[in-house]
């Protein structure tokens, strides 16, 4: 039961099951980090189930048929730990972090929650009523909503395109019956990676794991349906002090053999204090109090973007020079650019493993994307190995497709999208 080690230190055990277990030790720590990946998320829903699985992770800590929804923050937070959920587009998650002697009452939580949430009719009401307020507070909030919006006319009629939190009206129809038929669907075992770092010992970690989650039947899920990037434009006009807009350009999946090309593109564009459309952008013309450049890779997909806030006098300005800044960069960036994205890009991926809760992400999302944990020095080789050549051909592949433009706020000097179009291309 001691499982294997891999290549990046990593122990590895998996369950007759299918459910893999994952532990790093970290010498020095007192505390564990644990956490249940399942690859399942927005995406995988059902047009009638969208924001089903924001939901799930809600009701997950309601109550279950040994716990109630008191009981279970009692029994973590009575050790000292803390327990929490997240859903994404393409995963959700939920952790645990305790002290070492804690790891198997921590384990025992998260499995009873995956496996004999009761989502009582009462529970239920209100924490939709929870998400009902979250969504609220979403629409108050201008980037937030642009976001969003992006996302839609990126991906239109398509549910990786869809807000994750879902709209009122599918969350106020939801009911037990649906959640038990995605969870049934979707959270298989051999779609689960139980992954923990810091003071483990793995033998009583799996230990833990089988009589916690080992029951879980394997599951044949629906395929996937294959996304496909459209591009187009939502423009919002309301009554606020600033314009936000996000221009997009499709990207790369992180399979994709010019992922950290598009990355670094993304990064010597607008990932920091020198790149160039903080300097041109904030810098030198004081268009906007903060402008970024990004790139979202998915499984089969990826969204590249351009996104600031400025005064509605400012907003035309803030979109030509963005857009010529991109077109730019495409075309000359230089060496020194390169090698300051790449030292960036080593700093952030290596600084995320420096917690535990950083290298059980990096362990599930990876083992759950490419069947294996890859060692940072396998990435930092990729990274290195990006040539200026590679990084200013993904820019023009990127800037070589239709854009998607959202905007919200008082917009009507935004140019047209076929005037972005044509900068970004000429």
């Amino acid at each position: 039961m001691s499982g294997v080690v891999d290549e990046a230190g990593v122990r590895l055990s998996r369950l007759a099951n299918g459910l893999t277990v994952a532990t790093e030790s970290i010498p020095g720590i007192r505390t564990a980090t644990v956490g249940v990946w399942v690859a399942a998320g927005s995406r995988h829903e059902r047009e009638d189930e969208h924001g089903l699985s924001h939901l799930i992770e809600h009701m997950a800590f309601k109550g279950t048929g040994r716990r109630s929804a008191r009981r279970i923050a009692e029994d973590v937070e009575d050790v000292g730990g803390e327990i929490n959920a997240a859903t994404s587009t393409e995963f959700t998650s939920y952790s645990a972090r305790v002290l070492a002697e804690d790891v198997g009452l921590a384990v025992d939580v998260l499995g009873d929650i995956l496996t004999n949430s009761l989502f009582d009719p009462g529970e239920l009401a209100r924490e939709k009523n929870v998400i009902l307020q979250e969504f609220a507070s979403v629409e108050d909030s201008p980037d937030d909503v642009v976001t969003d919006a992006f996302m839609e006319v990126a991906f239109a009629g398509q549910a990786i395109g869809r807000p994750i939190l879902g709209r009122p009206d599918t969350i106020e129809r939801f009911d037990a019956g649906m959640i038990r038929a995605f969870m049934a669907r979707q959270y298989g075992p051999d779609r689960m990676v139980l992954a923990a770092a810091g003071a483990i010992d793995h033998d009583r970690l799996v230990e833990a794991a089988e009589a916690a989650l080992g029951g879980l039947a394997p599951v044949t899920p629906p395929s996937l349906d294959a996304a496909a990037y459209r591009g187009g434009e939502r423009r919002l006009r309301r009554k606020l002090e600033q314009a936000n807009v996000v221009i997009g350009l499709p990207g790369v999946s992180f399979r994709d053999p010019a992922y950290f090309a598009t990355h670094m593109f993304a990064h010597a564009l607008g990932g920091g204090l020198t790149s160039r459309l903080w300097h041109e952008v904030r810098e030198t013309r004081g268009l906007a109090y903060s402008i970024d450049a990004f790139h979202w890779p998915f499984t089969d997909c990826g969204l590249f973007g351009i996104g600031a806030g400025t005064a509605a006098g400012d907003l035309a300005e803030l979109v030509e020079v963005s857009v010529r800044m991109a077109r730019e960069t495409a075309a000359t960036l230089q060496p020194d650019e390169l090698s300051r994205a790449k030292a960036q890009l080593k700093v952030a991926m290596l600084a995320s493993l420096e917690t535990p809760g950083g290298r059980i992400e990096r362990a599930a999302r990876q083992l759950l994307a490419w069947g294996r944990v890859i060692p940072p020095e396998e990435t930092v080789t990729h990274v290195d190995a990006v040539t200026v050549d590679e990084v200013r051909e993904a820019g023009r592949a990127a800037l070589a497709g239709s854009p998607t433009l959202a905007a919200i706020g008082p917009i009507r000097a935004l140019p047209t999208l076929g005037r972005i179009a044509a900068g970004l291309g000429a």
